[in-house]
């Protein structure tokens, strides 16, 4: 079995399609839309066949989980996979410039990876990690 796709709620729709399409190189299907539901969608590809579904729907409660300390249960993060060390400290580069936050690293992990933490502009924990090898 493969993980098909992951979905999240949003209350801005447009905007984090355009944050996985910029940043991670999400390709966006057309929007769907229930006018009977009040439910719009996007699912975006990615190249290793992942799929992300974001929607949009009146009604739906905000998020109450501690997106900056983890302290709950349930999804806690959505990681992307790069290719090196340089790939990730490149991308965490991107994404302070552009004004986002990064909440740890990039740094080696005790189990293997080098990774960095940021937050979507819906505060949906990301992790960006590469195997560590030991080069950069």
């Amino acid at each position: 079995m493969i993980l098909e796709h992951v979905a999240l709620w949003t209350n801005q729709l447009e905007e984090l399609r355009d944050y996985y399409t910029r940043y991670f190189g999400g390709q966006p299907n057309e929007k769907y839309i229930n006018e009977n539901r009040h439910f719009e969608s996007y699912f975006l590809s990615f190249t290793s066949g992942a799929r992300l579904e974001i929607m949009k729907m009146p009604d739906i409660p905000d998020n109450k989980n501690d997106t900056i300390h983890r302290q709950h249960l349930g999804i806690i993060h959505l990681a992307f996979g790069a290719d090196s060390m340089s790939e990730v400290d490149s991308k965490a580069e991107e994404l302070r410039n552009a004004g986002f936050k990064i909440l740890s690293g990039p740094r080696k992990t005790g189990d293997g990876y080098y990774e960095f933490e940021t937050l979507d502009p819906d505060n949906n924990r990301i992790e960006v990690t590469t195997l560590f090898t030991g080069l950069s």
